[in-house]
């Protein structure tokens, strides 16, 4: 047996393929990533915003600039480096979450509310606008209800698609970047080519589209044949859960 969160990390960290570089944050992203190295992307780079380039990760960090971000690390470097080499191309992924997430793949992870006078106030952008701005792809994983998929963010704290098709490229930003996935406890979601809004990619075991929609504020497309997601296999929870996250602070065991 297994629960959403582990599933959510397990078909994540299958995302990344062995010989990518990828920035993250901490929490479940982190988690992806370490289990994505520890099993079949020995090779996968990881990269912090505050300075930790390719460590070899001994246990979950707590925040970007931990110090077992740098551990056996290529380099122990500065945020403006690791921000340098988004800008020059070289990191294929980002890897966010975020408190909501539009149509176009837009994240907020500022302020629920008026920016004034919010009803909630988060911790901001982080590196998140700079990875999900510069990398080429940029994966997201939270949890899936109609409070985090809104018709609109109340603060654009990362660049998705923007408003869609040119508008990222029209702001500026480099052409061919953009969202990939969004893994949820619910499905995974890509964005369809030309018009660069989000759809279903695949449902989860016992999950229905219909589900889905139902908690989703905007109106979601799908592909053409929608396929159910392997759960996650033993030995992808076992290395998860011993190695990855013992202590069951991101899985919750």
């Amino acid at each position: 047996m297994y629960n959403a969160m582990e599933l959510m990390i397990c078909v994540a960290s299958r995302l990344l393929e062995d010989g990518a570089t990828v920035g993250v944050g901490t929490g479940a992203p982190c988690a992806a990533a370490m289990l994505a190295q520890k099993t079949h992307a020995p090779e996968l780079l990881v990269a912090f915003e505050a300075g930790g380039l390719a460590p070899v990760l001994p246990a979950m960090p707590i925040s970007v600039g931990d110090s077992r971000t740098t551990h056996r690390a290529l380099m122990a470097t500065s945020m403006c480096d690791i921000m340098e080499a988004c800008q020059r191309g070289v990191m294929d992924y980002a890897f966010l979450g975020g408190a909501q997430i539009d149509a176009y793949g837009n994240l907020n992870s500022t302020v629920i509310g008026d920016y004034q006078k919010p009803s909630v106030r988060f911790p901001g952008s982080g590196g998140g606008n700079d990875f999900a701005s510069f990398c080429w792809r940029t994966l997201v994983i939270t949890q899936h209800d109609r409070r985090r998929f809104v018709e609109k963010v109340d603060f654009l704290t990362t660049p998705g698609y923007l408003t869609g098709p040119g508008a990222r490229e029209a702001a500026g930003l480099p052409k061919g970047g953009g969202p990939y996935r969004v893994i949820t406890d619910l499905a995974v979601m890509s964005f369809e080519e030309k018009i660069c809004r989000m759809q279903v990619e695949s449902l989860h075991p016992g999950v229905t589209v219909e589900q889905v929609r139902e908690n989703t504020e905007f109106e979601l497309g799908q592909v053409a044949h929608v396929a159910e997601t392997v759960p996650p296999e033993k030995e992808e929870l076992r290395v998860l859960r011993e190695e990855v996250d013992p202590n069951g602070f991101i899985i919750g065991r």
